[in-house]
């Protein structure tokens, strides 16, 4: 059973807490077995197992390659609305350093991020929405493969989601390890970050490191502009803005070869904002500061610019409902409406572009440290105490935002 630090209210919450334990089973399994984006081919068997047992009305495969859709019918449907909910499934290409009993069974991959407990949660909002369906409508519960950086979130729109399950708002959620368990966060505008990827491909002149008046030195050009461009946020980026750029890794000649200026480098990284207008601006601001230092120091260099993610916006109207559904389970004391957006970045955005919607972050700090480990970190582990409460809230969600209609 969940302990009793944290608390909760409503009749979903008691009522899934009474499978806590089958909830964590499920959840340590598919930590157990990590799969990364498009290969979740366990995930989606165990998915479509526990769906079928939860006794939901509609189960699809292969929506996105790997993703899995349900739907859960209420007990009235004269409304003829849909509440979307999704869970991302997918794991990380990072070798586990735990040592519990479902450590990764897999080499170099492990949830990492948590998407095992959101999985599990959905689960678990599945079972109790198919047990009660105090609703008028339906629920379609998105079980969403490759959100790591596969934009596996595009690929199930593209594949005809929201085509086949017009669904009039939907919702995610996502752990949050620096929050206290118990507590949740959301804002009526940007949760998370647009992420672009930038490639900086700089042509010298090599040859021998003694000479270097022969030549025309890349790894001098890559130092003066990986310099240089920490200054377009400092100076082309409004205070009241938000922007990132980090070069993050840098390839450039041969490590055995101490006294050779190579003729070209390479650098890349990683781009963050809010404000496409603040994106158009940087993009623009890179490709003149690479140019202009390349040029001056008689190099060329050439920036390619790729948009991954966009920025996830959360809904105002969606953002303040789960906020109200969120404050009736866990108390006005413990939920942030006003929390501060994260420069990461998330492919619900996608979903968000389509329809609208809110993403929330779950606390799951426990005040024995347990689930405080910062994501995408070889020893991050999901904390279980938090099932029930994930479960709940989403089944929240549907309950308020389908109520049922008072017969006479």
């Amino acid at each position: 059973m969940i302990p009793a630090r944290i608390k909760a209210h409503g009749r979903a919450f008691a009522h899934i807490a009474a499978f806590h334990p089958e909830l964590i089973a499920l959840r340590r399994d598919l930590h157990a077995h990590p799969e990364i984006g498009f290969e979740e081919h366990y995930t989606a068997g165990r998915v479509v197992e526990a769906l079928k047992v939860c006794g939901v009305d509609e189960v699809h495969t292969g929506i996105g390659r790997t993703g899995v859709v349900a739907v859960i019918h209420g007990r009235q449907r004269q409304s003829g609305h849909m509440v979307g909910l999704r869970a991302d499934m997918d794991a990380l290409p990072i070798i586990e350093h735990n040592e519990v009993t479902w450590k990764s069974a897999k080499q170099g991959m492990m949830h990492a991020c948590g998407h095992d407990g959101h999985t599990a949660m959905l689960i678990g909002a599945a079972r109790y929405l198919s047990e009660t369906r105090r609703f008028n409508g339906s629920a379609v519960l998105i079980f969403q493969p490759g959100e790591e950086g596969f934009a596996g979130a595009k690929a199930m729109i593209e594949d005809g989601l929201f085509d086949r399950f017009p669904v009039q708002s939907v919702f995610a959620m996502h752990n949050w390890p620096s929050m206290q368990s118990g507590c949740v966060g959301v804002n009526p505008g940007p949760m998370m970050a647009a992420a672009d990827r930038i490639t900086i491909e700089i042509t010298g002149r090599g040859g021998h490191g003694a000479h270097p008046y022969n030549t025309v030195d890349p790894v001098l050009v890559a130092a003066h502009i990986i310099t240089a461009v920490q200054s377009i946020v400092s100076r082309n980026v409004r205070a009241v803005d938000s922007a990132v750029i980090s070069l993050c890794a840098m390839r450039a000649g041969d490590l055995g070869a101490f006294s050779a200026i190579p003729g070209t480098a390479t650098l890349v990284g990683t781009v963050r904002t809010f404000n496409p207008e603040v994106q158009t601006m940087v993009e623009r601001r890179l490709n003149e500061v690479c140019s202009g230092v390349a040029l001056g120091m008689g190099a060329t260099a050439h920036l390619t610019y790729e948009r991954i993610y966009p920025a996830t916006l959360n809904s105002p109207l969606e953002a303040g409902f789960a906020a109200d559904v969120a404050e009736q389970l866990v108390g006005v004391e413990n939920v942030d409406r006003a929390m501060d957006p994260s420069m990461g970045a998330e492919d619900f955005s996608f979903m968000l572009q389509t329809k609208p919607g809110a993403y929330l972050r779950l606390g799951q700090r426990s005040e024995n440290g347990i689930g405080s480990c910062a994501l995408h970190n070889s020893r991050y582990d999901f904390n279980d105490e938090v099932l029930p409460l994930g479960s709940a809230l989403h089944a929240g969600l549907v309950e308020h935002g389908l109520p049922l209609i008072e017969l006479a």
